[in-house]
């Protein structure tokens, strides 16, 4: 694990519970981290969201969507979180995201995959 990489996660995992996919998202999902949710999708809540706001997989877990909506709200980017992300390139999983995003490595959409947004 490089340097940078190590950095990344001694310090995003404690404080916004990083799962270190090297795609991170955190600014634009309202500085929450997708991959928590048990589905681990990019783009919104599974439909599985319980009316009382819990996860149909864990219910004694809060939507990490919903949550990630909720605090986007209050962020002056919060347009960002409807944007559409290509699916998590699972070869890029604990490297550094900072790098991935500095390289344009996290733009490179799996073959098949024309959704708006990428990147």
């Amino acid at each position: 694990m490089g340097l940078l990489t190590a950095f990344e996660k001694v310090t995003k995992g404690p404080v916004f519970g990083c799962q270190m996919c090297g795609q991170c998202v955190l600014h634009s999902t309202g500085l929450t981290c997708p991959m928590n949710c048990p589905k681990q999708l990019r783009n919104g809540p599974c439909g599985g969201v319980c009316a009382d706001g819990g996860c149909e997989v864990k219910p004694e877990m809060r939507c990490v969507w919903l949550k990630g909506w909720e605090r986007s709200q209050k962020l002056p980017w919060k347009d960002e979180f409807n944007q559409l992300r290509p699916p998590v390139d699972n070869r890029l999983w604990n490297t550094s995201s900072w790098k991935n995003y500095f390289t344009k490595r996290d733009r490179q959409a799996p073959d098949g995959w024309s959704g708006a947004g990428e990147g």
